[in-house]
């Protein structure tokens, strides 16, 4: 298996996970908010529609960053916390080597997903306008809701696929990219580890940044 096989079997099928593409591009002022999630995988779990045995997207890793777009999407908080599988509370090798997250590290400082998505949702607070992940990972949020039998506690209309306005402004194909390859694509030093969830959302918000300051968001 391929590098970006690899890293697009853990992306998972953008095509089942889009988010709505209301915006052209994000807003000028208010706060809004970007994440990402690290779920669980297996080599060729993507090609499998994670259908072998056992297999689920279990949120393993919550990072988020919250934006003032009045200035440039200046960052003014961050948030990244660890997930303990309830299913798979072993993760696999194929994980571990593509993200660089130890089990040691998820038994040691993982939350139960309850407790992380209760964290998450103080964290965005009631002030945050727009919500953007990169292809709709709040469909696996969602999952991971249902897997947990806990209610979705967000509103659907909060939640905005940045995929879409970036492809639209790098005249690109939506899905021919994912998010750590925006620092190349932009023309920024990578902000942080590609595949932790708290590096990838701060590709996506410094992509903002960087085109909005160009005049191209």
């Amino acid at each position: 298996m391929t590098e970006r096989t690899a890293m697009d079997d853990h992306e998972g099928n953008h095509e089942d996970n889009r988010a709505d593409d209301r915006h052209d591009a994000p807003p000028r002022d208010g706060i809004v908010a970007v994440f990402d999630l690290e779920w669980t995988a297996w080599e060729g779990s993507q090609a499998r529609r994670w259908g072998g045995p056992g297999e689920e997207r279990e949120v393993v890793q919550i990072g988020a960053v919250r934006l003032d777009a009045a200035r440039d999407f200046a960052e003014t908080a961050c948030f990244d916390v660890l997930v303990v599988p309830r299913i798979n509370r072993l993760l696999s090798d194929y994980f571990i080597e593509l993200t660089g997250i130890t089990q040691q590290a998820v038994d040691s400082d993982g939350m139960a997903f309850a407790d992380a998505l209760a964290a998450y949702g103080a964290f965005l607070g009631a002030d945050t306008e727009a919500v953007y992940s990169f292809g709709g990972d709040q469909n696996v949020l969602e999952h991971n809701c249902r897997l947990n039998h806990i209610p979705f506690p967000f509103s659907g209309d909060l939640f905005f696929d940045a995929m879409v306005p970036l492809a639209r402004v790098l005249g690109r194909p939506p899905c021919s990219f994912i998010s750590s390859d925006l620092p190349a694509l932009v023309g920024f030093p990578p902000p942080g580890a590609a595949h932790q969830a708290l590096g990838d959302a701060r590709c996506i918000a410094e992509a903002f940044r960087v085109l909005r300051r160009d005049g191209r968001f």
